[in-house]
């Protein structure tokens, strides 16, 4: 027999094994004396916690067709107490993306910081969807800067190669590195729509950078996870760096960058750099 994926149907399951996993105690509900028929929580006690009818419930758990607001679902998923990742689903079921997808992260998760300094000595920056640096290794202060001699709020890589004296004079091909930066920030824009200080830093650049402004007007969308900068550096000359940008599965509000060079040259460059 041919098994089809139908998200109703989906919805409908995922609510009910939810419900039946989870015990009355978890939600503060009083252990009742009389043993209960069914496992779990009954469906008046979800309707209660989510703030919904028990008629709602019952039609949602039988795959009638319903596609329930999300405020609905954010209901469901604090009565059902969902843990991120089952929430996420929920909403994905749903149709809705997740309210929260689109906060950034402010800090580096513990985990993906000590990787960034383990990395060493291949030069390691952790940002958001923002561009925000969250984390680096002394590998990467000593290629571009040391991040935290700089105020919060200019710890932005768009804002470093837009206004840093250093940074906008580090990139043999500037023109190209701002390009793919711009095309980079928009694709993060349109995927995080609700995000205000994203929009509010991007209509900064656009007011006050015409660079910026000039590039942004292009509408180019671009995700580049990897490729090569060719570095003028003030101190170890001019050498190539190769760049992966990776997404952590667990964190994926964050961006591992990791830079390695790109041949024999810039290796003994980048050496005798970190080396001082």
């Amino acid at each position: 027999m041919t098994r089809t994926v139908d998200s109703t149907r989906e919805l409908a399951a995922f609510l009910r094994s939810r419900r039946e996993g989870l015990d009355p105690g978890e939600v503060g509900l009083p252990t009742r004396r009389q043993a209960r028929r069914t496992p779990g929580l009954r469906r008046e006690e979800v309707a209660e916690l989510a703030g919904v009818s028990v008629d709602y419930v019952v039609r949602l758990e039988q795959g009638r067709g319903l596609r329930p607001s999300a405020d609905v679902v954010e209901g469901l998923a604090r009565a059902l107490r969902l843990t991120p990742v089952e929430r996420a689903y929920l909403f994905g079921l749903a149709g809705h993306r997740a309210r929260g997808a689109d906060a950034p992260d402010t800090t580096a998760a513990p985990p993906l910081a000590g990787l960034v300094a383990d990395l060493s000595p291949l030069p390691a920056m952790l940002t958001n969807h923002r561009y925000d640096i969250l984390a680096w290794n002394r590998e990467m202060t000593r290629l571009l800067l040391d991040f935290g001699t700089l105020p919060p709020e200019q710890r932005n890589a768009m804002w470093l190669c837009l206004r840093h004296p250093r940074i906008r004079g580090l990139y043999v091909d500037r023109e190209r590195v701002v390009r793919d930066g711009v095309a980079h920030l928009r694709t993060a824009w349109a995927a995080h729509p609700d995000d205000r200080a994203l929009s509010g830093l991007i209509a900064g650049f656009l007011t006050h950078d015409e660079e910026f402004a000039r590039l942004w007007d292009e509408r180019d969308i671009r995700v580049n996870g990897r490729g090569h900068k060719a570095l003028r550096h003030p101190e170890a000359g001019v050498l190539t760096v190769n760049f992966d940008l990776l997404v952590p599965l667990q964190d994926p509000n964050q961006r591992l960058l990791v830079f390695r060079p790109a041949d024999e040259e810039s290796r003994s460059a980048l050496d005798r750099l970190c080396a001082r």
